[in-house]
């Protein structure tokens, strides 16, 4: 069977209404330098894409040096940013050719360039991996961020989905409330030792127990925040591993109605720019549109028994006319097991809309700041 594929002109014009919009690939690529590599390209094969903005990153990446050289950090890092937004594009959505890959590795350096070059630097960490289904001595590469202050903080993980790993994560609102933030890539996307199933979950029990040997994190505050299809493991963990957390936050993610045959043809024509079951497919262990049709239901976290299990607090947030993730998998989490606060935005996935943030982070700080004396 096959799902519907955006032709190239149809990718172009969703793509540039991002880049216009600052989203998801595009929030460091300025519509007329990314209109000039899609005029050039014209198709939608994997490796010419990826050779394509490639080469339009390479002059940023060659900037970014000779500016760092001559000391002049402020010009480098602004370059090493930009030519991390092209490269990020050349991987979009999932490195699944060999050219996406080495796209993805570019990335990866330029934006740990720029970040080192700015406030909060990250810690580049690698966390023991505990479980059955990753080899032994198996790691979890994660991004550490830390505020400038002392003792034991708060911390948030946090995680995308299928197409934007760790190093799209910055966590700025995160660190500008006194918390840490640690990035780290949701299973088979990035760099995750083991590809997602129905017990993927286990990744990130080595993260808790990481944070717990940390003496510059405190361990009894600390949420995670999953977003788009990681938005499906923050709702797993706030069952599976609720011991852990102080809070979590499903934003945009599926539960049921997503991994349905049904929704999985309807969705390949809504707004997600191309390879829409392809990228799931990949991120799950599958090369294709069929194989991710056929493996998908088995993720259903109804059908897993898991949403009728005690949870931690848990925070649904998305836009009403989501065709990505149907907003029914939300109003799903809540008939089922322990009360769940949920606030819902115009518009489609991920509810962008300018209260969403500070709705999430003020939800957040009842959990993650101690409580205040009375006078």
């Amino acid at each position: 069977m096959t799902l519907y594929r955006r032709p190239f002109p149809e990718v172009r014009e969703i793509l540039l209404q991002r880049a216009r919009l600052h989203r998801n690939p595009m929030e460091f690529v300025p519509e007329a330098r990314a209109a000039a590599v899609l005029d050039r390209l014209q198709t939608l094969d994997r490796d010419a894409w990826a050779a394509a903005f490639m080469e339009a990153a390479q002059p940023f990446w060659q900037a970014g040096l000779e500016a760092e050289a001559a000391g002049d950090l402020e010009r480098a890092r602004s370059s090493f940013l930009d030519a991390y937004g092209l490269f990020r594009v050349a991987r979009y959505p999932a490195p699944n050719s060999p050219k996406k890959l080495e796209a993805y590795r570019w990335s990866q350096q330029a934006y740990l360039r720029q970040s080192r070059l700015g406030p909060n630097p990250v810690e580049r960490v690698a966390i023991p991996y505990l479980g059955r289904l990753a080899p032994p001595e198996s790691a979890i590469i994660g991004y550490l961020r830390k505020p400038d202050t002392d003792g034991p903080v708060p911390l948030v993980i946090q995680w995308g989905g299928i197409d934007s790993f760790k190093e799209d994560r910055h966590g700025e609102i995160y660190l500008e409330q006194g918390w840490a933030v640690l990035a780290v890539d949701m299973p088979g996307v990035g760099d995750a030792p083991i590809p997602g199933s129905e017990q993927a979950e286990e990744l990130w029990t080595g993260i808790f127990h990481w944070v717990r040997e940390r003496a510059d994190l405190d361990a009894e505050r600390v949420a995670v925040v999953g977003a788009s299809t990681g938005g499906y493991w923050a709702t797993k963990l706030a069952h599976t591993h609720r011991q852990y957390l102080a809070a979590a936050v499903n934003h945009g993610g599926p539960a049921h109605h997503a991994f349905q045959p049904d929704w999985i043809r309807r969705a390949a024509q809504g707004e997600y720019p191309f390879e829409l079951a392809e990228t799931l497919a990949s991120a799950f262990d599958r090369s294709t549109a069929e194989e991710w049709l056929e493996y998908a239901p088995r993720l259903s976290l109804l059908e897993q028994g898991v949403l009728d299990q005690p949870c931690a607090p848990l925070l649904c947030l998305n836009g009403v006319e989501d065709s990505i993730f149907p907003v029914q998998d939300m109003y799903l989490l809540l008939e089922h097991g322990a009360p769940k606060v949920m606030r819902l935005y115009p518009g489609g996935h991920m509810g962008h809309h300018p209260d969403l943030f500070p709705t999430l982070v003020a939800w957040l700080r009842q959990y993650l700041n101690p409580p205040q004396a009375c006078p």
